[in-house]
């Protein structure tokens, strides 16, 4: 078949755009096929990993795995080739013709590269060629194991047919026909053989058949049996993929690696290391050792302390590492001050602590004093890189996790190097537990998110406790992004965030943070809110005041709620109340 190229922003193919994803685009709806189909002959996936991921990859429990950016083009030849491409099969195979109805498989494959297809079938009223523009079904049949395949259209039409009915089949010739039924709604499917009808609405669930793909571009049948139904869902349907991928930030000592040393190159190189240690003798090793000089084109004395760096520990130096332990080795260093930072490394804070905290001297007892008495912390990120890792796919609310490769032999994950700068706050921990001592009221609110959390059809790569701190710190972190996004200047622009850092700024960010907290152009009808979105689980928090773009929360926008920012009248207090006093002990 003639190749096609869509352009698909690189950061897409790790989340909506990823392995088993359906991708809808002008020139049809497309599957994205597993990595195993990613690496091109000729290309050399060593060109292509991380380097100096080792504790993101120990703490994420794959060790034993290479973190590679998935291939993508670098340029553009002048005949329209390009390099770097991911493969991706149409799918649904099956189609229908907008004006009579009539189904039919692939028609692509006699087509050759054309984007239109005409139905060519005989319109029963009149015995004429039916002209009628074809497209893809738009349902797709999906199981909880991961499967995804065509719905069983023929299976579906002869469910409940009798036993002597001996129609089979038949991919070559369409005879099935897809016809509105009711107002327009339902859906019926007709066997224009046998004369056998489907019900008028789709059934919501139906049996994934043996004999059918596991995946559009696999040949092969599920490996397994299927005692739960798969479900029949509309090709928009979220349900249908779900990314697993995690994020974590490169911290020292790994960000403080200088690539492209002798050091660092040589610790890339284990067969330059394998041919020193391996020397059986000491004029063996010192000639391995002048050969390895040779190749970098440097002295042997640096080959020599390079090795005993190495040996020393580098890049870690014995820094234990544990599974699951991200976010407390970040938390632990973005607190820490760290001196003596050089251009070329990938972590690199500003403390303005001791700053933010001289702001109460020639503050009232107003709000802004307020405010600078809860930031116990504020750190400039002025350069970070973050690695995401796709570790595979789930369907359907499943909890089984489909690997990138599908079978789970490969020995890479897709990964991709993310630079930007951020702002770090922690707030004042007895501040935040006399909010917490208050009233029992906060933690009643909270288990109403808890009990609802717990019955969620969706999961997360990590733990989440819904408790009335991380509730507040959430939405509290929503609302900051918010009015970043908010400022009209390049203060509030990439490249400006150390700059809304600095402490007379923030204070006044903030300030505006806990005064946007109070109302929402939606008020009442938004604050009042039992619950809102996916499964209910916002209350005071909508388009309008509080969410922000999916990719920039890692929880999905929810779990979130002002109320537990600002208060609930004589419920419970609000944070800046718990301040200097704020309430009668």
């Amino acid at each position: 078949m003639t190749e096609e190229y869509i352009e698909v922003r690189l950061s897409d193919l790790l989340r909506y755009c990823s392995v088993g994803a359906i991708v809808r685009t002008q020139k049809g709806v497309m599957v994205v096929n597993d990595i195993r189909r990613w690496i091109s002959p000729g290309r050399n996936l060593e060109d292509q990993q991380i380097r100096h991921v080792d504790r993101i990859c120990k703490a994420l429990g794959i060790a034993n795995m290479r973190l590679c950016t998935p291939p993508h083009v670098t340029e553009q030849e002048d005949d329209g080739a390009v390099s770097g491409w991911i493969p991706a099969s149409r799918f649904p195979k099956r189609t229908r013709c907008l004006k009579c109805g009539l189904m039919h498989w692939e028609p692509w494959k006699e087509k050759r590269g054309d984007n239109e297809w005409s139905c060519g079938g005989t319109e029963t009223e009149t015995g004429d060629i039916c002209s009628g523009e074809l497209e893809q079904v738009p349902w797709v049949l999906v199981h909880g194991k991961g499967y995804l395949t065509d719905v069983p259209w023929h299976d579906l039409v002869h469910d409940n047919a009798s036993d002597t009915n001996e129609c089979n089949p038949d991919w070559e010739e369409p005879y099935l026909k897809m016809q509105r039924s009711g107002i327009g709604i339902g859906q019926s499917i007709l066997c224009t053989r046998c004369q056998c009808r489907s019900d008028e609405r789709l059934p919501l669930r139906f049996y994934f058949p043996r004999n059918c793909w596991q995946q559009p571009w696999i040949n092969e049948y599920p490996d397994s049996a299927l005692e739960e139904p798969a479900w029949i869902l509309q090709i928009n349907d979220a349900r249908i993929h779900s990314a697993s991928n995690n994020a974590a930030l490169v911290i020292p000592p790994e960000s403080r690696v200088r690539q492209g040393t002798i050091t660092d190159r040589l610790y890339n190189d284990l067969n330059s290391q394998e041919k020193i240690r391996n020397a059986k003798n000491e004029l063996a090793r010192k000639s391995a050792v002048r050969q390895v000089a040779d190749d970098y084109d440097c002295e042997t004395g640096e080959i020599e302390n390079s090795i005993r760096d190495i040996d020393g520990g580098y890049p870690l130096y014995g820094q234990e590492i544990k599974t699951g332990d991200l976010f407390a080795d970040e938390y632990e260093v973005l607190v820490r001050e760290i001196h003596d930072f050089k251009e070329d490394e990938d972590f690199v804070t500003k403390h303005w602590t001791r700053e933010w905290k001289a702001l109460a001297q020639n503050l009232g007892s107003g709000v802004p004093r307020r405010v600078v008495n809860i930031v116990s912390n504020l750190v400039a990120v002025n350069k970070l890189k973050e690695i995401m890792v796709l570790k595979g796919f789930r369907r359907a609310g499943g909890r089984e996790l489909v690997p990138p490769d599908i079978v789970g032999e490969s020995r890479w994950l897709p990964a991709l190097e993310l630079y930007g700068e951020g702002i770090f706050v922690t707030l004042d921990e007895a501040i935040l537990q006399r909010w917490e001592s208050v009233s029992k009221v906060l933690w009643e609110r909270a288990d109403t998110f808890s009990k609802r959390f717990a019955k969620k059809e969706f999961s997360f790569e990590f733990e989440i406790n819904p408790s009335p701190r991380f509730l507040l710190c959430h939405t509290l972190a929503h609302l900051m992004i918010r009015q970043l996004d908010a400022v009209a200047d390049e203060e509030g622009s990439l490249g400006g965030l150390m700059e809304m850092a600095k402490p007379e700024r923030f204070l006044r960010l903030l300030t505006s943070v806990f005064e946007t907290a109070t109302w929402c152009s939606l008020d009442p009808v938004c604050s009042e809110q039992d619950g809102q979105g996916p499964d209910l689980l916002n209350r005071a928090a909508c388009h309008a005041c509080a969410l922000v773009p999916e990719p920039s929360c890692s929880y999905g926008n929810i779990l979130l709620d002002r109320t537990f920012i600002n208060g609930c009248a004589s419920q419970f207090p609000g944070l800046l109340d718990c301040v200097d006093g704020g309430l009668e002990d």
